[in-house]
């Protein structure tokens, strides 16, 4: 049942009224007081109905609503509450509401990391109790994917306030492929996440070109207050990774038309879930059909490419297949060379 803004203040003040125990409420009187209320809060002056408000009286009582407002008639002619202490302000739930907000504290739960959602972490403690004492025993119908040994996460609200700030930030930071830490001066632009792991956007104090740093590899992050922030300047970053699958880029990068060739047993589930929201099918038949994609050729999808194993073939551009075709051949010189050893 839909409820507008008006339908909710006439059932307020109907219910601020038949909370009044020292007065007797008839029809017409609660007529006047809803009517001097929409002439009050939003300007109408044409007055209401008796019929509206003997349907905003059932609708109250009704479980549609899911007030079931005690509201009976007394002497034939006054309303009232049945129970003196009732208001449809302290009115539960219903098991519908209660299940679609099971399903927004899991949401909440599960978006760890941003502090704006830590300073709600006793509101959603207390809310998330108060819905388990009133469980309907149903399943859990939402699992969402995440990973609670991955590192990083506690650097996703400092990096976020320094972005929205324009704050310039001392990173410590350990590469895989570096022995060493570094302390680097950093202007941070985008926070992204790939594949539940988190990415920062940056540029360095002594390098013009655009960074991006995993978060499970920061080792700390200090505010510079008293260090000029430097914004970047020919880049739009909110269209920054449309034409990259991951998050492996540089400003300098550009699309490229990728021909893929997919067999008849994964059509299906290319076609339902895209490698690429760029992709077009160009050609399809029996045997299985043809894509084009216009991205960024990077390191995530030479895995993406790869993940599909025998089932995708890289028709265009050469560089992309001869790359492909050497991870395969040493793949099998892998699986050869044990076989050797066995």
């Amino acid at each position: 049942m839909a409820t507008n803004k008006l339908a909710l203040l006439r059932y307020r003040i109907i219910d601020e009224c038949l909370q009044n125990r020292f007065r007797k409420w008839t029809l017409n009187d609660l007529i006047e007081k809803v009517s001097d209320a929409l002439y009050e809060y939003e300007g109408i002056d044409t007055g209401i109905s008796k019929r509206t408000i003997q349907l905003d009286i059932q609708a109250m009582r009704s479980e549609g609503l899911g007030y079931n407002a005690p509201i009976i008639v007394v002497d034939r002619k006054y309303y009232t509450y049945e129970d003196p202490n009732y208001s449809i302000k302290n009115s539960p739930i219903n098991d519908a509401d209660t299940e679609k907000l099971k399903e927004v504290v899991a949401i909440l739960k599960h978006l760890n990391g941003f502090s704006q959602v830590d300073e709600m972490s006793e509101v959603i403690a207390k809310l998330d109790n108060s819905l388990l004492t009133r469980s309907t025993k149903a399943p859990n119908y939402i699992q969402m994917e995440g990973n609670p040994l991955l590192k990083g996460i506690k650097f996703i609200s400092p990096l976020y306030e320094a972005i929205k700030n324009k704050q310039t930030l001392l990173i410590e930071y350990k590469s895989f492929k570096s022995k060493e830490a570094t302390k680097n001066i950093y202007y941070p632009y985008l926070l992204k996440e790939y594949r539940n792991r988190w990415f920062v956007v940056v540029r360095s104090s002594t390098n013009k070109h655009l960074l991006t740093l995993a978060l499970d590899r920061i080792l700390n992050v200090y505010a510079l207050a008293n260090e000029p922030y430097k914004e970047y300047e020919g880049v739009d970053f909110d269209r920054y990774y449309e034409d990259t699958l991951g998050v492996t880029k540089t400003e300098s990068d550009r699309a490229q038309k990728v021909i893929l060739w997919v067999n008849a047993y994964n059509t299906p589930y290319v076609k339902t879930k895209p490698i690429h929201p760029s992709q077009q099918v160009i050609e399809e038949n029996q045997e299985g059909m043809k894509i084009r994609l216009d991205v960024v050729l990077n390191f995530e999808l030479e895995r993406e490419i790869l993940g599909f194993g025998e089932s995708v073939k890289v028709l265009t551009p050469k560089l992309l297949q001869k790359k492909i075709m050497k991870r395969v051949m040493k793949m099998n010189d892998l699986y050869f060379r044990e076989e050797e050893t066995d």
